[in-house]
């Protein structure tokens, strides 16, 4: 009489090695496809966002959102630098806050020395400051209104900040050097993560929210 035997399931670690593999595969898989397409993290390398943004700060971008709209103003957004605002190969990614867009007339300044955008006024509570004394909104006087289709962009640490109005004053107004172009944004940057002690959440500031649009013409 032969006796049947009833099949052994093989030792549960042995699965769990050959399955690791592509779990691994799948994981590395998301997380490029999350890089590519959904959310990235950069780190600030500059002063010129302090202290909104301080150097080494990680922040997180959402590269998806301007897929269905413009870019706002007072959005910190992350954008591929034109060759003419870049100083060596490295400095590809510029992360700015948003001033005014296409159509709108920035300029500097009011009796209190506020920018003024399509008219109206704004208070800038994020500009740096160090021991009460605060960054001008402007270091001289200037009239521009944004091209359709661009931006224009300044670092809330506006002494040392190489942005939109530091190239209206090198090329001499030039209104595509002195902007950035819709598409060369990668993203909005909405999150501080790191370090954990500065984690905060980059709302746009109240101040935008009263600006009117632009005069029709």
């Amino acid at each position: 009489m032969i006796e049947e035997q009833t099949p052994q399931k093989p030792p549960r670690s042995s699965s769990f090695w050959k399955e690791l593999p592509i779990l691994l595969g799948v994981a590395i898989l998301v997380a490029v496809l999350v890089r590519a397409f959904l959310l990235q993290t950069f780190y600030i390398p500059s002063p010129s966002m302090e202290h909104t943004l301080d150097v080494n700060d990680r922040v997180l971008v959402n590269k998806i959102v301007y897929n269905f709209r413009s870019p706002d103003r007072g959005e910190i957004i992350v954008f591929r630098a034109p060759d003419e605002w870049r100083s060596g190969l490295d400095d590809e990614d510029f992360i700015k806050r948003v001033i005014a867009v296409g159509g709108d007339r920035v300029e500097c300044c009011d009796e209190q020395k506020r920018l003024r955008i399509n008219g109206h006024s704004i208070d800038e509570p994020y500009l740096f400051n160090e021991n009460g004394i605060s960054d001008p909104a402007a270091d001289q006087p200037f009239d521009f209104t944004v091209p359709q289709g661009r931006l224009w962009v300044m670092g809330d640490h506006r002494a040392a900040s190489g942005d939109s109005l530091e190239h209206w004053k090198q090329s001499d107004g030039d209104p595509i050097i002195s902007t950035i172009a819709e598409d060369a944004v990668v993203g909005r940057a909405f999150v501080v993560f790191w370090p954990v002690g500065r984690a905060k959440w980059l709302s746009v500031p109240e101040t935008f929210n009263t600006v009117p649009a632009p005069a029709a013409g």
